[in-house]
């Protein structure tokens, strides 16, 4: 099949998917589609909860294993909208609608991938995964499924990076953090206020600057982001309450980094997970160097995605505009899907791992 029939097959595809509301676990309706267009197809699916699989037929087990993997929901609409989210429309060469950039188009664009690449003989195992709750980090989606795909050699995540190489993202964890004092009236000189207790961490996560610092994602930021102390104007508060936003480089892993901030802080941390961590690729790898080879870029990513749940190397890449994704009036352009499959398989054809 021609790279042509397979971008028209696969906007036509994506039409379905933005008409068809997909919020993180709510993506049953979606599965469906991507489903029973697969089989129309002729793929043999393989549905495990809302995520889609398809491998690759007749390959040999000793081949290394290629994952094609990228997200079918999307956030609830922005309510700027102008347009109908789940309208799909055209207009000057743009597919409009809710998940048309984030990550329909770079989905549909892996699967047409993948029905070409399997056409011939290649020198690895394709796998590819259609994957639910991304938005989320939910454990229904990607980390559900890698337990079935077996090992895996390299993964390629569609994310809208305007077809340029994110070799590394930034992880993260939320601290939900607690400093103690001892309640008392504020008439008198009473009481240890747990606001004052608070501020000797609160101004280490503010301050302090971790000595490992990344090529591509920059040092480790921490940000306190909500705040929560005291019942009543005269009452000194005996807690006080605070979350920090830890985005981590990949220089850390989240469970070293977390003990590095209990170590340092006065007040009580909790993390929420460790499970989001940080990732990056070799700039040696035969993927980057073919990528660099076509012209392609090399940049750090400092959103997340489901990289952060595949424990092996990966990489992050997809048509369309990150600065697109969760805003109203999403698009991506028809010639930025037929770029990215045309892209993603001068990549992929004939690589070697």
């Amino acid at each position: 099949m021609t790279k042509e029939k397979l971008a028209e097959e696969s906007i036509e595809l994506l039409k379905k998917m933005i008409a068809t509301p997909s919020t993180s676990r709510n993506e049953s309706d979606v599965a469906d589609v991507i489903q029973n267009w697969m089989l129309e197809k002729g793929l043999l699916v393989n549905r495990f909860g809302n995520n889609i699989i398809i491998r690759q037929e007749n390959c040999s087990i000793d081949k290394p294993v290629i994952l094609l993997n990228s997200h079918i929901d999307t956030v609830k609409p922005a309510s700027g909208y102008t347009r109908d989210p789940f309208c799909p429309s055209v207009e000057d060469g743009k597919l409009w609608g809710l998940g048309s950039n984030d990550a329909g188009g770079p989905m549909v664009s892996l699967l047409a991938t993948f029905r070409y690449l399997i056409q011939t003989e290649q020198n690895y195992h394709l796998i590819f995964v259609a994957s639910c709750e991304e938005e989320v980090s939910g454990k229904n989606g990607i980390e559900s499924v890698l337990p079935q795909l077996g090992h895996i050699d390299l993964g390629i995540v569609g994310e809208p990076t305007m077809m340029q190489m994110a070799v590394a993202e930034k992880g993260l964890m939320v601290l939900d953090c607690t400093a103690h004092g001892k309640s008392g009236h504020a008439a008198r000189n009473e009481g240890i206020n747990a606001i004052y207790e608070a501020l000797p961490s609160i101004d280490w996560f503010r301050t302090h600057l971790f000595e490992r610092v990344s090529q591509f994602l920059g040092p480790v930021k921490m940000s306190v982001t909500q705040i929560e102390a005291g019942t009543q104007h005269n009452v000194v508060p005996d807690m006080c309450k605070f979350v920090v936003d830890v985005r981590v480089n990949e220089m850390y892993k989240n469970t070293e980094l977390l003990q590095m901030i209990k170590d340092s802080v006065t007040c009580d941390v909790k993390e929420r997970s460790t499970r989001l961590n940080s990732s990056a690729i070799e700039m040696s790898h035969p993927i980057v160097k073919r990528g660099m080879e076509l012209g392609l870029k090399t940049f750090g990513s400092p959103t997340m995605s489901d990289q952060a749940l595949m424990p092996f190397t990966t990489i992050k890449i997809g048509p369309g505009d990150s600065a697109r994704s969760h805003t109203a009036d999403e698009y991506i352009g028809l010639e930025e899907i037929k770029n990215g499959i045309d892209t993603y398989i001068k990549i992929l054809d004939g690589l070697s791992l």
